[in-house]
């Protein structure tokens, strides 16, 4: 477990930066902000293969750890309106 949450720690800012990265690119709807970046997590987790000695399970356990650090795991409860990037900018 104590590698897993290293591993897990090592990727939270890679998926940090992916999901600003999609946030200030692509009009989504806030709410689903949380469920992407448990996605990118999981995605970049299972890429991550050939800078760890982790079995395939533990990496994606990271990544969804890692992802869901990264907006926080309260904003999957929390209802907001709106979307990421205004149409009209």
């Amino acid at each position: 477990m104590t590698a897993v949450l290293i591993f897990a720690t090592v990727i939270a800012p890679i998926v940090l930066a992916a999901i600003e990265v999609i946030k200030r690119t692509a009009p989504i709807p806030k709410n689903y902000l949380p469920l992407i970046a448990l996605a990118v997590g999981i995605f970049i987790g299972y890429a991550a293969s050939q800078f760890t000695d982790l079995d395939t399970t533990l990496r994606l356990w990271a990544g969804a750890f890692a992802g869901l650090s990264a907006t926080g795991l309260f904003e999957l409860t929390n209802k907001r309106e709106g979307v990421t990037k205004e149409e009209n900018e």
